[in-house]
């Protein structure tokens, strides 16, 4: 999974958190917002992960645009709070003006996912999420995450195959709420996303058994709706669920 750019297209890329080297002005070069929320954490893991995450994704959007990584501000965006945030999604100012590109992150057992798309078409839309199956394998996980069809779904897979269903359609919800900008503002359970058009299961390399990962783009126009111009679905090897 490497990032070879085609324009319009998405290109990945995964890092181990432990193998992004982290300058000594680490915080410094997270921008306010960011920095304020490192220092929140009560963990120093979750924070050195955190930091770790943002450094990666800086330098990914660096490296795709063939620029300094010190040329690039974070510029976090939320459509519920605002611009100039330490959540929502991922953006750059390059020399003062918007990077052209659309980034998304996403972090699990030590790993990094980054997406990006370079000179997008005017309102492209991405979302990408890593999860972990074991996140997804507790009880009462179905009642609050899926919905009636999805159960249905995973009731159908093989005993042993289920949690690795479950957690493809958790990653495939978080990428299209992180696409769409709702977060879990939006109840996923009321999500179905069996056969969505725009979201795709990516297939990881060798020795990242326990984990999955999910791909949302969208080129709608004037936001994600039912019906937008969509990435078409990609049929991959999924546990057996629809893809």
């Amino acid at each position: 999974m490497g990032s070879e750019v085609t324009k319009g297209s998405p290109v990945l890329e995964l890092q181990r958190l432990g193998d992004v080297s982290v300058p000594g002005d680490n915080l410094q070069r997270l921008g306010a917002p960011a920095r304020r929320r490192a220092l929140r954490f009560a963990g120093s893991k979750d924070r050195e992960e955190f930091i770790a995450g943002r450094i990666a994704a800086q330098r990914y959007a660096a490296s795709l645009l063939e620029v300094d990584p010190t040329r690039l501000t974070p510029a976090y965006d939320c459509p519920q709070c605002g611009p100039g945030q330490d959540h929502g999604r991922p953006g750059f100012m390059l020399d003062g003006g918007p990077a052209p590109l659309v980034l998304s992150a996403s972090r699990a057992s030590g790993w990094v996912l980054l997406a990006a798309v370079v000179r997008p078409p005017c309102g492209t839309l991405l979302g990408v999420d890593l999860e972990s199956v074991s996140a997804a394998a507790y009880k009462g996980f179905d009642d609050v995450a899926l919905t009636p069809r999805e159960r249905d779904a995973v009731i159908r897979l093989p005993a042993a195959e289920r949690n690795t269903g479950r957690a493809r359609l958790w990653a495939r919800k978080e990428a299209w709420l992180k696409m769409t900008g709702e977060g879990l503002r939006r109840d996923p359970a009321g999500l179905d996303v069996l056969d969505r058009n725009g979201l795709s299961d990516l297939v990881l390399p060798a020795g990242m058994e326990g984990l999955v990962a999910a791909l949302a783009l969208s080129h709608a126009p004037e936001g994600v709706r039912e019906g937008a111009e969509a990435l078409p679905r990609r049929a991959m090897a999924a546990g057996g669920l629809p893809g």
